[in-house]
């Protein structure tokens, strides 16, 4: 018989990380996949010492459409069933879109949607033949609003809640769970990896953990939430976006964004 993990995409640092430690302290085996196999076998290595668990280590780029098939196989002919998969990997880019890298951009579209989508796709069919599952995929609070000044990041967010919350609904009478976790900004990596720190949206904010994230989150999937939006106040701002005129919102964001000088 099969035995059962979690499969966490983008495990090596921030939410992906939390997640993975979660996971592993509830007595479930992972399978961590991020691009640097060091910082894998080394985490591996402190969640297995230190709960008892299996951890797989798959070191891919998942923003390259053909290393989402190769993990798939792998994960295969290893005999692992994926009962939880979290969708966790994906990052941003700051600035105006036409000064902007188009590569960078691309590479964000391939991994925070396409890879996503494909990813879902393959294990979603195994998780209804069995009619048992639960998947995760981390949108953001950019998924309700159109962002400028990361313009493309904020849509990539946007069609992630989008696909969630349309799959949970197919799924739901097959034991498959969809929950898209939607934080604000948090504290992490992504901001220096998306060139932010001196924006509004973050600098001199106090941000919630990628811990604090990571647990909510985990709560949110294990009752099968579909959309689970972290915070009080990122609650309230989701919520009222529905009611505010698109072009404030589109100027309310702008102003949120913009670099402090």
């Amino acid at each position: 018989m099969a035995t059962s993990a979690a499969l966490i995409t983008g495990a090596s640092s921030g939410i992906g990380y939390e997640l993975a430690k979660i996971f592993a302290r509830n007595k479930q085996n992972v399978i961590l996949v991020a691009r640097s196999e060091k910082k894998l076998q080394e985490i591996a290595r402190e969640l297995e010492k230190s709960y008892g668990i299996t951890a797989t280590v798959i070191a891919k780029d998942v923003s390259k459409l053909s290393a989402v098939q190769e993990m798939y196989d792998a994960v295969q002919q290893a005999g692992i069933r994926v009962e939880y998969l979290v969708n966790n990997a994906g990052f941003g880019d700051f600035g105006f879109f036409t000064e902007t890298s188009w590569e960078k951009e691309l590479e964000m579209i391939n991994l925070n949607m396409t890879s996503l989508t494909a990813l879902t796709k393959l294990f979603a069919k195994d998780m209804v033949a069995r009619k048992s599952g639960k998947i995760m995929n981390v949108a953001s609070t950019a998924s309700f609003q159109p962002g400028p000044l990361m313009a493309v990041y904020y849509a990539t967010k946007s069609y992630v809640l989008s696909f969630s919350e349309a799959i949970s609904n197919e799924l739901k009478d097959k034991g498959v769970t969809v929950t898209a976790l939607c934080p604000g900004p948090t504290e992490s990596g992504f901001q220096s990896a998306a060139a932010m720190e001196d924006s509004k949206l973050v600098k001199g904010k106090k941000m919630p953990t990628s811990k604090d994230v990571a647990e909510y989150g985990y709560k949110a999937m294990m009752s099968g939430k579909v959309v689970a939006v972290h915070g009080a106040m990122n609650k309230l701002m989701a919520q009222s976006v529905r009611y505010t005129p698109r072009a404030v919102v589109r100027s309310l964001v702008r102003a949120m964004s913009e670099r402090t000088h």
